[in-house]
């Protein structure tokens, strides 16, 4: 059984890597940074291939897909965020992160999802966030590329259990997560945020049973119920307040 992961050279991805390879699953761990990817394959148990590849790139989503065929477990995890106000923010660094965080991972999810119909077999995980249930001011076009994760997630879940498919897609949905994502996103979290072991743990735990949306933590949780509830002034107001205080 082979599990191919993006995004996998730290935080979230990196611990999934490690906790599959517990599990004894071999690995296909794909990022930009080779030296960290390789320090994740020399921490795992079973069989590790590196792929050092940048996939806000689409030709390289279809090279990866090319290289790696047989994967029994795709694991979407690639992407980043960026704060600021959306009239002063980088376009191109905008762009990179839709390229990344909405095409790269459709690109993925739609090849990998065909050939596991075929077969009638197979799992994908799509990583979003606790932000695809908020508006996300501050955070706007991040927040934006999530809540398309989600969504599409959702639908697909839905499309396959019609036609009885026994291929499994699940999304995963954190809320803070202690990572390298703060730095890049150049924010800091207001509250201590989940430990991404912790994440990697649960996430696999509920993936392996066909947990559809996978929300770690109580917190997270009954944010989720709360975003739902409230009335969608009132979540904008709650979430500048809360997005402003992350400013760096």
């Amino acid at each position: 059984m082979k599990v191919l992961i993006t995004g996998a050279s730290s935080g979230i991805g990196k611990d999934l890597a490690l906790e599959f390879s517990n599990y004894g699953y071999d690995l296909v761990l794909v990022a930009r940074n080779e030296k960290a990817l390789k320090k994740v394959a020399n921490l795992c148990k079973t069989k590790v291939e590196v792929c050092v590849m940048d996939l806000s790139n689409p030709e390289n989503c279809n090279r990866l897909y090319k290289k790696y065929k047989n994967i029994d477990i795709l694991i979407n995890n690639a992407g980043f965020g960026l704060f600021g106000e959306f009239n002063k923010t980088n376009l191109d660094k905008e762009m990179n992160m839709i390229d990344l965080n909405i095409k790269g991972l459709h690109t993925l999810f739609k090849l990998y999802l065909n050939d596991m119909v075929k077969r009638n077999s197979g799992t994908i995980l799509n990583v979003a966030s606790t932000a695809a249930f908020l508006p996300g001011p501050l955070m706007s076009t991040y927040y934006s590329t999530k809540s398309y994760v989600y969504n599409l997630t959702m639908a697909i879940y839905e499309e396959l259990r019609h036609a009885k498919s026994k291929v499994n897609v699940s999304v995963l949905c954190p809320g803070p997560v202690d990572t390298n994502f703060n730095k890049v996103a150049n924010v800091k979290f207001v509250a201590r945020g989940l430990t991404s072991e912790f994440v990697a743990k649960y996430t696999v735990k509920k993936l392996l049973k066909g947990k559809l949306v996978i929300i770690p933590g109580l917190l997270n949780k009954l944010g989720v119920i709360g975003c739902k509830l409230a009335p969608v002034r009132l979540l904008m107001k709650i979430d500048y307040h809360f997005q402003k205080r992350k400013d760096v």
